[in-house]
């Protein structure tokens, strides 16, 4: 099975979620639609980094890591890199 570690951006608040799933499309659709009570009041959310594990083990490890306060600058860098991806995008397209 293939288990997935996700960060997602609230575009409400800016602030981050981190999680882990096997389907990251249904889990991803259950946080936009309000079922997921940690990102309910923080909708919409923008997937904005991914990780692919074979491993449970792996990914749950994964996924506490990026929970953690040890990970800031990593989730810091990946913040960052996303929004100037949507900067150059709007400002080329608009």
């Amino acid at each position: 099975m293939t288990y997935f570690v996700y960060v997602l951006l609230s575009q409400k608040d800016k602030n981050l979620y981190i999680g882990c799933t096997t389907n990251l499309e249904k889990r991803l659709k259950r946080h936009n639609t309000g079922q997921v009570m940690a990102t309910k009041n923080r909708r919409p959310l923008v997937r904005i980094h991914k990780e692919i594990f074979v491993n449970k083990a792996d990914a749950f490890n994964r996924e506490r890591f990026l929970k953690s306060l040890w990970a800031g600058r990593f989730k810091d860098k990946i913040k960052k890199e996303y929004l100037n991806k949507i900067s150059h995008s709007i400002n080329k397209n608009g």
